[in-house]
């Protein structure tokens, strides 16, 4: 890909138990997505203690999941997922002002076209059921007529300028009128936030997770293992297709995003869940490092 940036990825998470976990079956989404703008390169996942059974395939969403389970006694569990993905240019995004609502029958056209996932990103979930307070949030940038990114655009600005970055204020159950009461979150709050606005208007959007290049104070090296996973949004119009929008930072994807996979909420794309027998207490780490590939 001309003026592709490559990254060296690592994503680490580490289970102790302090009691033994007998049985373990655990689903890994830690393969980034081939796409378009997105190469990957060189790609492996260890996992310590050594799986008894493992295999790969893909879920509704095309991502890739490795399913492994461990049937010997443990009281560890790492899994580390290292590779490198070569990123160029995401489709431009062409001047063709269009009405949001003109997105809504378009749907349907989509649907009849067999392409589901539009239609599909524009449904309730369980983590995220339909919100009388996201849809009256939003409801000042989604004025009748208004050009669809631009009133995408100003939720998204919206989003960042009215609610603080806090880390710890939520948890992974947190609902979206609870981020609206609190005016705080992460960026899966504010994934999730904007998600639940544009279904409120009948919009498609899926949530999309991956990584975001970070860059370390002036004069300072870049830290191995001090980086996050990142959650952004992208929405969909029949003229521009799928647009990702990143409330957080208050910018459209570029060449730092690397996309991990998607879905229509954070339960879609947890990079590891499973169960276990026994264990008792768990404590989990994760690292997570980007690091840009010179040459």
């Amino acid at each position: 890909m001309v003026g592709a940036v490559r990254y060296r990825v690592e994503h680490e998470t580490r289970y102790a138990y302090d009691a033994p976990v007998s049985q373990s079956w655990q689903r890994a989404r830690l393969t980034p997505r081939t796409l378009p703008w997105q190469k990957l390169l060189v790609h492996a996942i260890d996992i310590d203690p050594r799986p008894d059974e493992r295999h790969d395939g893909p879920d509704a969403f095309g991502n890739t999941v490795t399913h492994f389970g461990l049937h010997g006694a443990h009281r560890r569990l790492r899994v580390r997922m290292h590779g490198e993905v070569e990123v160029g240019a995401r489709p431009l995004i062409v001047e063709a002002p269009h009405a949001w609502e003109s997105a809504r029958p378009a749907l349907r056209q989509a649907s009849t076209a067999l392409d589901l996932d539009p239609a599909r990103m524009c449904e309730p979930t369980a983590l995220l059921p339909l919100s009388d307070a996201a849809r009256q949030y939003a409801a000042p940038s989604f004025a009748r007529g208004r050009d669809w990114l631009a009133a995408v655009s100003e939720l998204m600005h919206r989003i960042h300028d009215e609610f603080e970055f806090e880390p710890g204020a939520t948890t992974v159950s947190t609902s979206v009128d609870e981020v609206l009461h609190q005016k705080s979150g992460v960026c899966q709050d504010f994934a999730h936030l904007m998600l639940a606005c544009l279904r409120g208007f009948g919009l498609a959007a899926r949530y999309v997770s991956g990584y975001l290049l970070t860059e370390p104070p002036p004069g300072q090296p870049r830290l191995m293992g001090v980086d996050a996973s990142h959650a952004w949004v992208a929405a969909w119009s029949p003229q521009h297709g799928w647009v990702e929008f990143d409330p957080t930072n208050d910018q459209l994807a570029d060449q730092r995003y690397i996309t991990l996979a998607w879905g229509a909420d954070f339960a879609d794309v947890v990079p590891l869940r499973g169960v276990i027998l026994g264990g008792g207490t768990q404590v989990m780490d994760v690292a997570v490092s980007v690091m840009p590939v010179e040459g």
